[in-house]
């Protein structure tokens, strides 16, 4: 049996690489090979920029509401084949059906939003002081974009930059995760059935560091808008500071969630779990640090570990399973180190803590007590299905716990008094604070991160400003 091959997509077709490299493609929940998948080498990335200058004239050259129709066509494509993208995220990626489901849908809902924006796009003219000229602000795309996505959420975040590029009227080289690849290709079909000009996108794959460094410092190149870990994003914002190119840095973060003594804990509990091991707990904005008033503590650890340990555990395939394996089994291991030195350390274990099985990369749902503060899970975000909590006394104390580390992308509060509300959502230093509720990334709603969670946002009405330049044309009025 032949294995099936995603390839490079440049210049408008789906090419391998010169070189003939390719790595596998691994099903998280059996660890078979799905595919193998091509690899671009420094001849294929500077064929990808060469198309992706072409598609800049042509893109840009098109109307922003010509640009939209074909937008919100893909969009429309892509909700048609929902299910097939969804059954390929979740093979790939891990996640149940039924969030691939929706991440799918998100995705169609953010290149269309972006196909809107850009619509809306407008120059503006300000009178000189003595009404001898005009002086107008155009607004202007950018140009060649360089778009690196994670495999947490494939195919959305993918759509995010997109979205936004596109409808601004630039073009993109998109480098998507190697170990997600197949959806995020799959949606690029779909855009280019739509009426997408195929140099518009251009898709690549291979070692992440080479073809970051190519990227970064290639001429063409304009912007640089990175989603991933606090490490590799700072290191390639000061690539692109070298070379003067400005960046959208959307990072990791380590949600706190402060839980005040007044809440009811079995709603609040059942609130929280769900929110909590979404997507395998493998989200930037997942609260992780669970800061509880300790009046309650107790009880609301031992019931947030009991219904942590009900929840099921399986293939993302099947219709029963609400919590998938994790992506890699760099996250197993990672996980359960840090989970050993946060034990070894002092923290109580109250459920979970190991790997389940000896096939799929599945990791139990896992509650931590008493977890020191100077601990590494406490101060390095896990990313992966593992709930910490610790108790505190004063309000003060709690937003000083909250605010213990250097990331700032999203936190939580639970209370029923709505002046503490209003007064810990304003100390948490966040860029977005959920208050009684989860937070969800919809691009009506522009998400972004404070200190090491990084800089730009993504969506609301400010979505497209990263990808748009401003000109200043000042020319002498005619006389009557």
């Amino acid at each position: 049996m032949t294995m099936r091959k995603i390839k490079l997509f440049i210049g408008g077709e789906w090419v391998e690489g010169a070189s003939g490299k390719s790595e596998q493609v691994i099903n998280p929940a059996n660890e078979e090979v799905n595919a193998e998948l091509c690899h671009a080498g420094p001849v294929d990335l500077d064929r990808a920029l060469a198309s992706a200058a072409r598609g800049l004239e042509e893109w840009s050259a098109k109307s922003a509401w010509e640009r939209g129709t074909i937008m919100r066509r893909g969009a429309d494509l892509i909700r048609s084949r929902a299910r097939d993208l969804a059954h390929q995220l979740t093979v790939e990626q891990g996640k149940p059906i039924a969030e691939a489901m929706g991440e799918i849908d998100r995705a169609a809902d953010f290149l269309e939003w972006g196909a809107e924006e850009g619509r809306r796009i407008a120059a503006r003219t300000i009178p000189n002081r003595d009404g001898s000229q005009f002086m107008t602000v155009e607004r202007l795309p950018i140009g060649v974009v360089a778009a690196l996505t994670p495999w947490n959420f494939p195919v959305v975040l993918a759509a995010k930059k997109l979205g936004a590029a596109l409808g601004a009227g630039c073009s993109v080289v998109l480098k998507p995760s190697e170990e997600t690849p197949g959806a995020v290709c799959q949606m690029i079909e779909a855009m280019v059935e739509a009426g997408l000009p195929g140099d518009v996108v251009n898709v690549v794959f291979g070692v992440p560091d080479d073809i970051s460094r190519h990227l970064i410092a290639h001429p063409t190149i304009t912007k640089v808008t990175f989603t991933g870990s606090v490490p590799v994003g700072k290191l390639l914002a000061a690539r692109a500071g070298e070379v003067m190119k400005p960046v959208t840095m959307e990072l990791g973060g380590h949600s706190p969630v402060i839980v005040c003594g007044d809440v009811n804990i079995d709603d609040t509990v059942a609130h929280a779990v769900n929110h909590k091991f979404h997507n395998s707990g493998q989200v930037c904005i997942a609260p992780t640090r669970y800061i509880v008033q300790r009046d309650i503590y107790e009880p609301f650890l031992e019931k947030f570990a009991a219904r942590a340990s009900e929840i099921t555990v399986g293939d993302g395939l099947d219709p029963q399973t609400q919590m998938g394996p994790l992506a890699n089994d760099r996250r197993v291991a990672a996980i359960q180190r840090m989970v050993s030195g946060a034990v070894d350390a002092g923290a109580r274990l109250v459920t979970g803590g190991s790997r389940i099985g000896n096939q799929g990369y599945f990791f139990a749902p896992t509650v931590l007590g008493d977890v020191p503060l100077d601990s590494e899970i406490m101060t390095t975000e896990p990313f992966g299905p593992v709930a910490l909590m610790v108790p505190y006394e004063a309000q003060a104390d709690a937003l000083e716990i909250a605010n213990g580390v250097d990331y700032g992308l999203a936190g939580y509060v639970y209370t029923d008094d709505v002046t503490a509300r209003q007064t810990i959502a304003s100390g948490i230093k966040t860029g977005v604070v959920g208050v009684a509720n989860g937070v969800s990334h919809f691009p009506e709603i522009p998400l972004g991160g404070w200190g090491d969670s990084g800089y730009g946002v993504e969506g609301g009405i400010e979505a497209l400003d990263p990808y748009l330049k401003n000109k200043l044309v000042v020319s002498p009025r005619a006389k009557a």
